[in-house]
């Protein structure tokens, strides 16, 4: 997911970690494993923290949950991961941030929530927040 994110292909990251992009594949399908060094070096390369790799993998009771998008301090809610690891959601959000202009980014933004039909559904803290930003 964060290779597509930042547009790099399995090549290039192959080419970065001295193997092939059927090699990375591999690592991708999980069909190879991935040790701890070389997953390292992979979130280096990706410019993430080794706990993005780990959101929303099982845990041992009690134990916090990994929630991160591996790039700041403030967590990421797990909805948000879901979605950018479907390729629609991966291709929405490249086309979400090529729009600069504010007032366009509203209107797609309360486009897809009336297609959507979500209001019902959020949170009234959530609403009120959106509402709060507007």
């Amino acid at each position: 997911m964060r290779r597509m994110m930042i547009g790099m292909s399995q090549e290039r990251l192959g080419d970065a970690l001295g193997l092939t992009f059927q090699q990375v594949q591999k690592y991708e399908k999980g069909t190879n494993r991935i040790g701890a060094s070389r997953l390292h070096q992979i979130a280096s390369i990706l410019g993430v923290q080794v706990e993005f790799f780990y959101e929303g993998a099982p845990q041992a009771e009690g134990a916090p949950p990994v929630v991160s998008d591996g790039l700041s301090e403030t967590p990421t809610p797990p909805y948000v991961a879901d979605f950018l690891s479907t390729t629609d959601g991966l291709h929405l959000m490249r086309a979400f941030m090529k729009v600069r202009d504010p007032k366009v980014r509203k209107r797609v933004v309360e486009l897809v929530e009336a297609l959507a039909g979500d209001d019902e559904e959020q949170p009234a803290e959530e609403l009120e927040a959106i509402e709060a930003v507007r």
